[in-house]
């Protein structure tokens, strides 16, 4: 365990480690969340919101509220282009410079810019990648998300793991914590339009817009909501449930800061999946305990990208990423692929909702 570990892990509690493991989703929507989340950890309302929002202070928490599911909500795609290195901070100027860029990493390959687009519809985002083509004079590799496996960012941090999700399944992990215990999502294959255009109505619209950045962190986070929106706090309630139920909110809770929990390094994994033998191995990949992503995309032959299944491991430990890779090669996945590490973030940030409402 390193220095950082036991400074973030110092003087967390049972009840701490069941709040940062328990909710990072299925936080109560009702009036009063917080007394629901005290009931059960046996403590007071008043009581949950502080060591939340004491857990938020020290940065363990990024954020208390929604997240959001870009793909739902309008027309996503990962796209990346070959930058020459004389002309790289040029053209991230150009990339960076579209507000429906919402990220953009530097990856140590020959395709080494990687950014995600993030439109209100299908025709704005193609004609976004067809300007940075334009302006930069370099082609896009445009690789939609085709079928979601696995795509989950929560998973388990009070622990000793090296990986991701290496202890989601094990019996208690969450006893006397929320919902279910972070990283234990089924597994499917769930098809992704490039169609969606985020078909809301007003008042969805209006509150998905108002909780993008996240929730208030008192005791009636829903009613600050409404009376801010100057509606009911039962409409805010139904509204995100609504949300909920239609995938435009992936989950309610507290969203952990996985860096600051140690696990800072990563790896996008690209194989060449026979295509009669891709949704089982997708299923199969995506409920491995240390893959915290998995998704199918297309191949791009005239470009040389032959490539059409993504996953990506989080590990609190560099050194042994390429031996866990090795092992999903060797048991799991026997097939061409490639190893994209990322060595920059040129952009980061959250897709602007009300952009692509408006759109």
């Amino acid at each position: 365990m390193t220095t950082a570990d036991v400074h973030w892990r110092a003087d967390l509690d049972e009840v701490d480690a069941a709040l940062v493991d328990g909710y990072q989703s299925g936080f109560p929507v009702e009036r009063r969340p917080f007394r629901a989340v005290g009931e059960t950890l046996g403590i007071g309302e008043e009581e949950a919101l502080e060591r939340i929002s004491r857990l938020y202070r020290r940065g363990v928490f990024r954020r208390f509220g929604a997240v959001l599911n870009p793909p739902v909500i309008g027309s996503s795609t990962l796209a990346a282009v070959r930058a020459p290195e004389e002309r790289f901070e040029e053209i991230a100027d150009v990339v960076n410079g579209y507000r429906q860029v919402n990220h953009n990493y530097r990856r140590d390959h020959e395709w080494n810019m990687w950014f995600v687009v993030t439109a209100g519809s299908r025709e704005v985002r193609d004609r976004i990648l067809e300007e940075i083509e334009e302006r930069t004079g370099c082609q896009v590799l445009v690789l939609p998300m085709l079928t979601d496996f696995y795509i989950n960012l929560e998973f388990p941090v009070v622990n000793g793991d090296r990986f991701a999700r290496e202890s989601a399944s094990e019996p208690g992990l969450a006893d006397g914590g929320g919902a279910e215990p972070a990283g234990t999502d089924a597994v499917s294959a769930t098809r992704i339009s490039e169609e969606a255009t985020g078909d809301l109505s007003a008042l969805d619209a209006a509150v998905l817009l108002e909780i993008q950045d996240g929730l208030p962190l008192s005791a009636t986070p829903y009613a600050d909501v409404a009376a801010t929106l100057d509606v009911g706090a039962d409409d805010v309630v139904g509204a995100i449930e609504r949300l909920l139920a239609d995938g435009c909110i992936k989950r309610v809770g507290c969203v952990v800061n996985h860096v600051v929990t140690g696990f800072d390094a990563n790896c996008m994994v690209v194989w060449n999946v026979p295509d009669d033998e891709l949704d089982e191995r997708g299923r199969e990949t995506g409920a491995l305990p240390y893959v915290t992503l998995c998704y199918h995309r297309p191949r791009r032959p005239g470009l040389g990208w032959s490539y059409n299944l993504f996953t990506m491991i989080h590990s609190r430990d560099p050194g042994a990423l390429d031996e866990k890779i090795d092992e999903l090669a060797a048991e799991h996945l026997p097939y061409e692929h490639e190893r994209l590490y990322s060595t920059g973030t040129l952009k980061q940030t959250g897709a602007r909702y009300g952009e692509l409402l408006s759109e």
